[in-house]
C-alpha cells in the first residue's frame, strides 16, 4: 500500500488555525483506516507541537508524530490560499504535510519519512506541490520522489551520504566537514537538516557527511573522517549521542531548525573556524587537552535563554552530579542507623557517631573491624557515608561552575566549595562559590593572550588564577556572612515544629504539585537535595523533614491520576485510563512527570488538584516528623523513611484528596468528561 493516496491530499485545506488544519488532515487517515484513534493521535501531534513548532522558512508545516493510534507510516497533504501560521518566522505555511508514524516504527518502510523531509527542501519538489492540479499530480510527484512504502534504499546503518556526491564545483579551498542532525521525534528535522547542510556544504565548494540520528537509525560516521574533518556542525534538540568523539574539533553548534534556515551561514562558520584554526594549531591542541580532562562530563545549558532559566540550568547541573554522593551517603548513614538500633538500642545511632579512622583510638575501626558484629557494620557504612557526605558542597560547586565555564571551572568550583564547607558556609557557599568560579574561570580563558603561553592556559594559568581569587574573595570577604546565614537559616529550621513546619511543607509540596517536574518543581527538589549537606548525621535534623516532604509532595500527581481512572474511569479516555496504570509505578516511583499525560489534556483541573493534594502531603509530613536520606526513590526507600507509617498516611491524604477534586471538578461539567486532546493542539 502507498504511503500517500488520493484520498490523502486536500487541495483546498480551510482551516483557521493550526489546530482544525491537523485535525481535518488527520480525519483523512481515519477515512483510509490508517489512524484507529484520532484523539490519541491528535494529542501526540500536539505534544509535539508544543516542544517545537513545526513551521519552516518557505511557507511549509510538517505536523508529525509517532503515536500508538496510527496504523502504518503515512503522509496527508494539505494546500492552503490563505495560509496557516505554524510558527515559521517567515509567515504562514501554504504547504502542509502531515505525517504519521506508527508508535514503534522500526520497519525498514519508515525510510521514506526521512526522504520526504529531505525532498522538502529541493524547490522543484515544493513548487511542483503549489503547482499541482489534481490530487494526483501530488501523489505522483510524492511517490516520483521518495518511491513505494519500502523504497528500494540504502540499509538504515548505511554511512549518510555526502556532499562529494553532489559533484561541486571547484573551490579556492575545499574543507572536509561532518555534522550530526537530531531532533525530538527523528522523523522530519532530523533530515531535513541533514539535507539542507549538504546542499550548502556543496554549493560552497566543500564536502560534509552528516550523521543522522533520527527515527530509521544511523551509523556513527567513522572514526578515519572525524580526524580527518578541518571542522563540524551539531544541528541538534536532543543531545548528541557520542559527542566526545568530535573531540578537539572546531564545532557550531545550534538548534535543529537553524540548520534548515540558515545552512550557508553554518557552513561559511565551520570554514571560518576551520581556517582559524589552521592558522593557530594551538587552539586544537588547547581543545584536545581540554576535552580530554573534561572526561565526557556534560551540561544541558541554553546559551541564548533568558538569565533566569541559565541560572536554574546551572543550579540543577549541580545538583545532577551531587545527588549520587547525596544518594550513597544518605544511604549508607540511613543503614548504619538502622543496623546499630537493632544493635544497641534507641543509643545505637548516637554510639555509632564516635567510631573513626584514627590509628590508636578505642573507636578506630580500621585496625579492628568484626565481620561478626552489626555494631562494626553500622560504624562502617557510617564512615563511609559521612565522606560521601563531606564532598556535596565541593562537588555542588564545582559543577555549577563547569556548567558555566566548562572544564575550566571544576578546579576553582571544588577548592571554593570545600572551602566553603570548612568555613560552615553550607550549600549557600557551595552556591556562591560555584557562581563566582564559573565567572571568574569563564573571563580568564577569554583572555587574548600569546600563541606561546594558550598551550598552559587550561592546566595552568586558568584553574591558578581562578582558583586564586575564587577562594581569595571567598575567605576574605563572603565567607563570613555566607556562613552567618547559614547558620541562621539552620537555626530557623531548628526552631520549625506545628504550625510553622506545617506551613513550609505546604509551600513545598505546592511547588512540587504545581507544574510536575517543571522550574517551579526543580526549585524546590533542588532546595531539599542541596539541604541535605546540612543535616550532618542527626537522625532527625529538619533538612531531613524537608527531603520527605519534597518526595512525598513529588509522588501525590501521578499516584492521584492512577487512582482516579480506577475510581471513575468514564471521566478518561481510553489513552488515560492507558496512562493511568502506568502512572501507578511512576508515582510510587517518584517521577512527578508520570502526571502529565493528563495534564496537558486537561491541564487547569489536573493542576489544580494536584497542586491542593500536593501541599496537603508536604504539610503533613513536615508536621509529623517524618525524615528522609535519600534523594529518590519513592517506595523503595521506603525503610529507610523516619516515622513511614504517619509518612505513608500523609502521602495517602494528599493521593486521595487530588483524586476526588479531579473527579469532582470533570464531572461538574459532563460535555468534558471525556477529555478530547484534540481541544489543546
Amino acid at each position: 500500500m502507498s504511503l500517500i493516496t488520493t484520498s490523502q491530499v486536500v487541495l483546498d485545506l480551510a482551516a483557521p488555525d493550526r489546530a482544525a488544519a491537523t485535525r481535518t488532515l488527520a480525519e483523512r487517515l481515519v477515512e483510509s483506516g490508517r489512524c484507529t484513534d484520532l484523539s490519541t493521535f491528535l494529542a501526540d501531534v500536539t505534544k509535539r507541537e508544543e516542544t517545537m513548532a513545526t513551521g519552516l522558512p518557505g511557507g511549509i508545516a510538517i505536523p508529525h508524530a509517532r503515536s500508538a493510534g496510527i496504523s502504518e507510516p503515512s503522509l496527508v497533504f494539505g494546500r492552503t490560499a490563505q495560509g496557516i501560521d505554524w510558527g515559521a518566522a517567515d509567515g504562514p505555511a501554504t504547504l502542509v504535510f502531515l505525517i504519521a508514524a506508527p508508535e514503534g516504527g522500526g520497519d525498514a518502510h519508515m525510510q521514506v519519512l526521512p526522504a520526504l523531509a529531505r525532498a522538502l527542501m529541493k524547490p522543484e519538489f515544493t513548487e511542483g506541490l503549489a503547482a499541482a492540479a489534481t490530487p494526483e499530480d501530488v501523489v505522483a510527484l510524492v511517490e516520483a520522489e521518495i518511491g513505494d512504502v519500502v523504497p528500494a534504499a540504502a540499509p538504515a546503518d548505511a554511512v549518510p551520504a555526502t556532499a562529494a556526491d553532489a559533484s561541486p564545483a571547484p573551490a579556492k579551498e575545499s574543507f572536509t566537514l561532518v555534522g550530526v542532525t537530531s531532533c525530538p521525534t527523528g522523523i522530519a528535522h532530523t533530515y531535513m537538516a541533514a539535507e539542507a547542510l549538504e546542499r550548502a556544504a556543496a554549493e560552497a565548494g566543500h564536502t560534509i557527511t552528516v550523521e543522522t540520528q533520527g527515527s530509521v537509525g544511523s551509523k556513527a560516521i567513522p572514526a578515519e573522517l572525524i580526524a580527518a574533518a578541518d571542522a563540524v556542525i551539531f544541528a541538534h534538540d536532543v543531545e548528541v549521542k557520542g559527542r566526545d568523539r568530535f573531540a578537539g574539533k572546531p564545532t557550531v553548534d545550534v538548534g535543529v531548525k537553524k540548520a534548515i534556515s540558515d545552512g550557508p551561514l553554518l557552513v561559511e562558520q565551520a570554514i571560518a573556524l576551520a581556517a582559524e584554526w589552521k592558522a593557530d594549531p594551538s587552539k586544537a591542541a588547547s581543545t584536545a587537552s581540554h576535552a580530554a580532562s573534561a572526561g565526557g562530563l556534560t551540561s544541558k545549558v541554553e546559551a541564548d535563554a533568558h538569565w533566569g532559566t541559565r541560572l536554574r540550568q546551572w543550579l540543577m547541573t549541580g545538583v545532577s552530579y551531587m545527588i549520587p554522593f547525596v544518594a550513597a551517603g544518605g544511604i549508607l548513614i540511613a543503614l548504619a542507623f538502622m543496623l546499630s538500633q537493632i544493635s544497641l538500642g534507641d543509643n545505637g545511632p548516637i554510639e555509632i557517631t564516635k567510631y573513626n579512622l584514627t590509628s590508636g583510638d578505642a573507636y578506630d575501626i580500621s585496625s579492628g573491624f568484626d565481620a561478626t558484629s552489626l555494631t562494626a557494620w553500622a560504624a562502617l557504612m557510617f564512615i563511609i557515608g559521612g565522606a560521601a557526605f563531606g564532598f556535596l558542597v565541593p562537588i555542588l560547586s564545582g559543577f555549577i561552575a563547569f556548567a558555566i565555564a566548562d572544564r575550566p571551572g571544576l578546579v576553582p568550583g571544588i577548592v571554593g566549595g570545600a572551602i566553603a564547607n570548612t568555613m560552615g558556609a553550607g550549600f549557600l557557599g557551595g552556591i556562591v562559590t560555584g557562581l563566582l568560579a564559573g565567572f571568574i574561570a569563564r573571563w580568564i580563558a577569554s583572555w587574548k593572550v600569546h600563541a606561546g603561553v594558550r598551550g598552559v592556559m587550561p592546566v595552568v594559568v586558568i584553574p591558578l588564577l581562578s582558583t586564586l581569587v575564587t577562594a581569595g574573595l571567598f575567605i576574605t570577604l563572603l565567607g563570613g556572612p555566607i556562613a552567618s546565614l547559614t547558620e541562621s537559616l539552620n537555626n530557623w529550621l531548628t526552631t520549625l515544629s506545628g504550625g510553622s513546619a506545617f506551613t513550609l511543607g505546604l509551600v513545598l509540596g505546592a511547588m512540587m504539585g504545581f507544574d510536575l517536574g517543571g522550574p517551579v518543581n526543580k526549585v524546590a527538589y533542588f532546595f531539599a537535595t542541596a539541604g541535605l549537606s546540612a543535616a550532618g548525621t542527626a537522625a532527625d535534623a529538619p533538612q531531613l523533614k524537608i527531603m520527605a516532604a519534597v518526595m512525598a509532595a513529588g509522588m501525590v500527581a501521578p499516584l492521584a491520576m492512577a487512582l482516579a481512572t480506577v475510581l471513575r474511569p468514564k471521566l478518561f479516555s481510553a489513552p488515560e485510563r492507558e496512562n493511568g496504570k502506568a502512572a501507578w509505578l511512576l508515582g510510587a516511583s517518584f517521577i512527578s512527570e508520570g502526571a502529565i499525560p493528563f495534564a496537558a489534556a486537561d491541564p487547569i483541573r489536573v493542576m489544580a488538584s494536584s497542586l491542593v493534594g500536593s501541599a496537603l502531603t508536604g504539610g503533613l509530613v513536615m508536621l509529623f516528623g517524618a525524615t528522609l536520606r535519600a534523594p529518590h526513590g519513592g517506595i523503595w526507600v521506603l525503610p529507610l523513611i523516619g516515622n513511614f507509617g504517619m509518612f505513608l498516611v500523609a502521602l495517602a491524604a494528599g493521593v486521595v484528596v487530588t483524586a476526588l477534586l479531579v473527579i469532582l471538578l470533570k464531572s461538574t461539567d459532563r460535555s468534558l468528561a471525556v477529555v478530547d486532546a484534540a481541544a489543546t493542539i
